[in-house]
């Protein structure tokens, strides 16, 4: 039997330990009485939504942090990132000629995995920095060492995330006639730019030919709105089992942490507790699906997350990097077809295509990221299979963290404004870029 708590008889890893259990077992208690941050009736749509991407009528766009900081929590960041996602949406949208079903790695993104349990500078050894719901990333004996009381504010910046995000999905913002007033700087100049402004002049003409018919924002709401949900990492799972609730209405249960989360590829194991966890939730469950993962194994995870192959349930996240995709991707389809199993594919180009610089400094390649992308739709299209989505660590910013781009940034450059808390992140310029010839491959091949 399933229960909230049965995931503390599996095996755990990433989890931290706790100097004072107490102190943590106060924090759950307090956590259990907060109101959910999500709700069920929300995570409902996303799970149609997501039922119709599995059946090729939809395509999902999920980014966001890496991992989501205390020190850089800021009104306008959110809006940026908010902003860029909106970007995407309507360039693949105009790509794919489908609905593009948007997820933010956003109000919840705060605990990381890291491959080291110890990091090691100047000879002094200290716990590593695993998100801000967790330590500190000063590197500090006290700030390193892990904090209850983190779990609390973490709950408190995603509200007040999603207070913010809602506002804008449905107070007028995300409306279709300021899609030309969605421009920041990155889109007023440069090829992607000037793509950018026709389509938003298609968009403006459309818009006048319905209102000309009497279609507006003002009598139809889906011109003004847009449905927007979050997700991240169900891996700090004392957080995630305190917002784990009963749902009144259907008595199911759902984790009103997030609309949708998932299990990393470092957790996704035979006996894992994260595994146990969200096999009783009621929410789409993602699962990072890397070189290691094998393809009888993944049958097995579906079987335990999925046993009545719901359509909707699972994203499958793969993760390969770009020199690896067509060795793997391919085997996981043909077992997936195999045995006949409703999933959505989504391609993260990001974590498999991480490497140091010559300075040391974790980043990323544009092309490598691209190369991924277009292998991974290229797949799918020979063997019959559908590329239904993209994962992506960027944000709003005009940060330094990834190499290459239009903006032809540099190993040189990255010192200039590297600010990411973990992994190195696709700034706007980039991910607007990244859009574009996603649009472009998904017409290519036939979407």
């Amino acid at each position: 039997m399933w229960q909230t708590n049965s995931w503390r008889q599996y095996k755990t890893k990433h989890i931290p330990k706790y100097p004072d259990m107490d102190h943590l077992d106060d924090v759950e208690k307090t956590l259990k009485d907060f109101p959910p941050l999500v709700f069920a009736g929300e995570v409902r749509s996303l799970k149609k939504s997501l039922a119709d991407v599995a059946e090729g009528r939809g395509f999902l766009l999920q980014g966001g942090d890496c991992a989501e900081s205390f020190s850089e929590f800021h009104a306008d960041n959110i809006r940026d990132t908010f902003r860029v996602i909106l970007q995407m949406a309507v360039i693949l949208t105009s790509g794919a000629n489908l609905p593009v079903v948007k997820i933010g790695r956003m109000a919840g993104q705060f605990a990381k995995p890291r491959s080291s349990a110890t990091e090691t500078i100047d000879g002094v050894e200290l716990p590593s920095y695993t998100g801000d719901i967790i330590n500190g990333i000063q590197f500090d004996e006290t700030k390193r060492k892990p904090d209850p009381e983190r779990l609390l504010k973490a709950y408190s910046q995603a509200a007040s995330t999603l207070n913010l995000l809602r506002a804008f999905a449905d107070g007028g913002y995300a409306d279709l006639r300021h899609v030309n007033s969605w421009n920041m700087g990155f889109v007023k100049s440069g090829p992607q730019g000037e793509r950018y402004r026709y389509l938003a002049h298609q968009i403006q003409e459309s818009l006048n030919f319905m209102e000309a018919l009497g279609i507006t924002s003002s009598n139809t709401p889906q011109l003004r709105r847009v449905s927007y949900y979050t997700s991240h990492e169900a891996l700090l799972l004392p957080y995630e089992e305190a917002l784990t609730r009963v749902d009144s209405t259907s008595g199911d249960v759902y984790n009103t942490s997030a609309h949708f989360v998932w299990i990393g590829d470092r957790t996704r194991f035979k006996d894992s507790a994260h595994v146990e966890f969200c096999r009783g939730i009621q929410n789409p469950i993602g699962i990072k699906c890397g070189s290691t993962l094998d393809p009888d194994d993944l049958i097995q995870f579906l079987d335990i997350l999925n046993p009545k192959d719901e359509a909707g349930r699972i994203t499958l996240i793969t993760r390969f990097g770009h020199n690896k995709v067509k060795h793997y991707l391919p085997q996981l389809i043909r077992k997936v077809q195999e045995e006949g199993r409703s999933v959505v594919w989504s391609c993260d180009p990001m974590h498999g295509n991480t490497i140091k610089s010559s300075d040391g400094v974790k980043t990323r390649r544009f092309d490598q990221i691209l190369s991924e992308v277009k292998d991974n739709i290229q797949i799918h299209k020979q063997e019959g299979s559908y590329a239904g989505g993209i994962h992506l660590e960027m944000t709003g910013q005009n940060v330094t963290e990834c190499t290459g781009g239009l903006d032809d940034i540099s190993e040189a450059d990255l010192s200039d404004r590297y600010h990411t808390h973990c992994d190195p992140r696709l700034n706007a310029n980039q991910a607007i870029e990244l859009a574009f010839l996603i649009a472009d491959e998904l017409k290519t091949n036939g979407h």
